[in-house]
């Protein structure tokens, strides 16, 4: 569910500041969802949050299985698969506000 919030708000945002082909929308959508991207998310915001989402956002990282996708490092996947739970469980719980500002913060121009 988290992967889904997450991209759906990149999109937005990108379709937003201008329009542009769809391949080049794809292409800078993946840039900012893939592991790396979402890793480097985390630090941005792991000292912002509050203890029940840190919980969320490490059981998330610590459930993923022994599947990594061969272009992806296995910290910053794992790392990524935590926010993505985080942003699921937000979305579940209904707090877009919260879900919003953690974007904001990640987001970068």
């Amino acid at each position: 569910m988290g992967d889904a919030v997450l991209e759906i708000m990149v999109r937005e945002k990108l379709i937003r500041r201008a329009n542009m082909p769809v391949h080049k929308l794809h292409r800078m959508t993946v840039e900012r969802v893939c592991a790396d991207a979402q890793s480097a998310a985390v630090e941005i915001v792991y000292d912002r949050l509050t203890e029940e989402e840190l919980a969320i956002y490490k059981r998330g990282r610590n459930a993923n299985g022994n599947h990594v996708p061969k272009n992806a490092d296995p910290q910053d996947y794992r790392r990524a698969t935590g926010l993505e739970a985080l942003f699921g469980y937000l979305h579940l719980k209904g707090k877009q506000e919260r879900i919003d500002e953690l974007f904001a913060l990640i987001w970068k121009d």
